[in-house]
């Protein structure tokens, strides 16, 4: 998508801090973390939000939360524990509608529900 924040970001045409990319995803921090560490896996193909996937997304969306064990452990924040977030529509906080993975830690979170 051609207004799409993240499509620029991938594409290079917005500078990021880019802490991990392959041929299907990137991922950087974000630039209003919430936490210590704040990095957004994105795929690098562009899917709208989670209700809009399809059954052959399933293997990227899953390489998202592989990438993320990873940069939990290069970060640090493995072994303490960290929380992934997905938002699902505006009611949700999604703001960018690229579905994108919050990786969250570096401090005590509290518990939800």
């Amino acid at each position: 998508m051609s207004d799409c924040i993240f499509c620029k970001i991938i594409k290079g045409d917005i500078p990021s801090t880019n802490v991990y990319k392959d041929e299907h995803v990137t991922a950087f921090r974000d630039i209003n973390p919430v936490a210590p560490t704040h990095i957004l896996i994105v795929p690098n193909k562009h899917i709208d939000s989670v209700d809009v996937m399809i059954v052959d997304d399933e293997p990227l969306i899953g390489h998202l939360f592989t990438v993320a064990k990873e940069l939990a452990a290069k970060e640090g924040i493995a072994e303490g524990g960290y929380r992934l977030v997905v938002n699902t529509g505006a009611e949700s906080g999604q703001t960018v509608f690229h579905v994108h993975l919050h990786l969250l830690g570096g401090r005590q979170m509290r518990a939800m529900g």
